[in-house]
């Protein structure tokens, strides 16, 4: 375990924490393979159980025996970058962090059917891009009983920083990929959609043959506009959420858990 003390965030292999992008940091590696980073011990400790490869970790000196001890007996010989709190509190967000990051290699995309193979309840995030909604679907995904996430191309990455922290490390524990065909594809696979979307012709949440699907994949649409009308229209259920007192609908990630718990598997 190498502890190398750093004077400035300029330091050699510090940039992956300090200055590169979050797309720059995808590409570390290669255009499948890059790398992210995890904060808090709890995170990181979550992502490593679930076999995420660590690279680096930064850290004040005095976590080293303190919140992050366990995790650098747990990663090795990766070397552990620490430096004062006054160099590291000019990280973005290091101060919410517990004084622990941890860089992590980007595992391999799965296809859809892999991670789809024994799951009943999947959900579809189609064009979701704030990165605090990713990470609390992921987290109600993890709760709630959703087997698989499947991601358009248009959407957040589930690894942005950010994303991981509101997670909680839920994006760890819940099979993802990327979605590349139209959604409708699934059907070849099982599955019966449903869109979570205000039509004249939709559904009540709690119908009883949408609840009672043996394997359903629940389309969530992007914050502001929804889903797309070519979404809807393929669909095999448009579903709603009952509403009260004249609101009209609510945040995607308050949605998902709702959809997530009134649609979960019944055994």
């Amino acid at each position: 375990m190498p502890i190398i003390e750093i004077t400035s965030l300029s330091h050699p292999g510090v940039e992956i924490f300090s200055s590169l992008t979050e797309a720059q940091l995808r590409r570390c590696v290669d255009d499948e393979r890059g790398i992210f980073i995890a904060e808090s011990p709890k995170v990181i400790n979550v992502a490593l159980d679930a076999g995420y490869e660590p690279l680096a970790l930064l850290c004040e000196a005095r976590h080293i025996t303190g919140d992050a001890a366990d995790i650098i007996a747990r990663t090795g010989d990766i070397p552990v970058y620490t430096g004062s709190r006054e160099i590291l509190a000019s990280l973005t967000g290091y101060a919410l962090t517990r004084g622990v990051l941890c860089a992590m290699r980007r595992p391999q995309n799965s296809t859809v059917a892999e991670v789809c193979r024994s799951a009943r309840r999947i959900v579809v995030i189609d064009s979701v891009v704030d990165t605090t909604n990713i990470g609390a679907i992921f987290r109600s995904a993890a709760a709630l009983g959703i087997d698989a996430v499947l991601l358009t191309r248009t959407s957040c990455d589930p690894l942005n920083r950010r994303a991981v922290r509101v997670s909680m490390g839920s994006v760890f524990l819940v099979p993802w990929t990327w979605i590349d065909e139209p959604i409708e594809s699934l059907r070849a696979l099982g599955f019966r959609t449903a869109a979570m979307a205000l039509t004249d012709n939709s559904v009540s949440i709690d119908d009883e043959q949408l609840c009672s699907e043996p394997r359903l994949a629940i389309i969530m649409g992007t914050e502001g506009d929804g889903l797309a009308d070519n979404v809807i229209a393929s669909a095999d259920y448009v579903v709603r959420i009952p509403m009260h007192h004249s609101v009209d609908s609510l945040n995607v990630a308050a949605a998902a858990a709702v959809a997530f718990w009134q649609l979960r598997a019944r055994d």
